[in-house]
């Protein structure tokens, strides 16, 4: 594709569709054409942010649009797939679609026709792009000596209200495991590169939503808990997840150690939250303590102003979009595929599933693998 600037599509313009607005707009080879937004409200925020883009009123609509080439898709989990589906079988173009790429163990199967119907297909795991993790990814191997332990942290405010209160159930998210996780899924493959085989999780719903009803009903998501992944490689890692934790001072630390010593990432929240009497928001940290010589060496990783203020996930969003354009440009390669959106989903199914059967999931028995 040789257009000085790509043309978007956008399906969904919540909250996270809004974020993806502000950071293609800070793009210099990419803009917003058209919008599929059912809410009125939402639509309304999403075209001031974007004033040159045009609404649709369905995903046909908005495929109709000569100048889109290429999709975002930042609706609500279990809508992913069907439009997916839908795209390919109208107009096949290029799509980053949000986290979870799917909700349902039943619906793994369709993943693999997809990915073969359409040119690109980039799942958006945002995390892999925060500047502290980014480094923390190209120096972990070398501090550790080869990770042999991973534990992930993530410490947090509670699911903020969605359009529809959708976010409140399963059925809807695939579940907390799924929908907040799935990001650190992903990024445990990434770090340790080699593939799960064996999860077990505690958690539970103990202090969020409960006084919350809904045509009666009271959200089934959980708030908290633990999961162990033991992985083919040897390594293990933990996720550690609360959400009724907003007042740490960071929201994701991720540590590795193997023989040669550890590495830690420091990440704070969104800045949006950080209470102002106590001045300036923390800053991203790695700290790198090695074995021999002893003696933790602490970095800080700061992140620019405009992308922390273009939304809540310290300018990853922004670098996703970047490396997204150049594959859409064919100037780059596909760094989310199917495959590890696919992998994040299962892990997250198995820790559901663990978590309220009260057993140790063995993947290859319970889930058709791979796709």
């Amino acid at each position: 594709m040789t257009k000085l600037s790509i043309g978007y599509g956008i399906i969904g313009c919540g909250m996270m569709g809004q974020e993806h607005i502000r950071n293609i707009a800070l793009l210099p080879d990419a803009h917003v054409v058209a919008i599929f937004e059912p809410d009125p409200e939402m639509l309304a925020q999403a075209l001031a942010l974007t004033p040159g883009a045009r609404p649709a009123n369905s995903i046909a609509g908005l495929l109709a649009v000569d100048a889109v080439d290429c999709i975002l898709i930042a609706s609500p989990n279990h809508r992913h797939l069907a439009q997916l589906e839908e795209i390919a079988a109208l107009r096949p173009l290029p799509v980053l679609v949000e986290k979870p790429l799917f909700t349902d163990a039943a619906d793994a199967g369709r993943i693999a026709a997809l990915t073969a119907r359409l040119p690109l297909v980039w799942v958006a795991m945002e995390y892999r792009y925060m500047p502290p993790v980014a480094a923390f990814l190209e120096q972990a191997a070398d501090a550790t000596g080869g990770i042999r332990m991973l534990t992930i942290r993530e410490h947090r405010f509670p699911f903020l209200a969605k359009v529809g209160d959708w976010n409140r159930f399963n059925r809807n998210t695939g579940g907390t495991f799924v929908e907040k996780c799935c990001h650190f899924f992903d990024l445990m493959r990434l770090i340790l590169k080699s593939d799960p085989v064996r999860v077990m999780a505690s958690a539970g719903l103990a202090v969020n939503h409960l006084d919350e009803r809904y045509d009666g009903k009271t959200p089934d998501i959980l708030d908290h808990g633990y999961v162990l992944v033991d992985f083919a490689s040897g390594a293990c890692a933990m996720l550690e997840l609360c959400m009724f934790a907003e007042g740490s001072r960071y929201q994701e630390e991720l540590t590795a150690v193997g023989g040669n010593g550890k590495i830690e990432c420091l990440v704070p929240g969104p800045g949006r939250f950080w209470p102002k009497h106590l001045g300036d928001a923390p800053r991203p940290q790695l700290i790198v303590s090695p074995r021999n010589p002893p003696g933790p060496r602490l970095l800080e990783i700061p992140v620019a102003p405009r992308l922390l203020a273009a939304g809540d996930h310290n300018g990853s969003t922004y670098f996703q979009h970047v490396r997204f354009a150049a594959a859409v440009r064919g100037q780059g390669q596909v760094e989310v595929t199917p495959q590890d959106g696919w992998w994040a989903v299962i892990m997250g199914l198995a820790a559901q599933r663990s978590a309220r059967e009260g057993r140790a999931i063995e993947l290859a028995a319970e889930f058709a693998l791979p796709i």
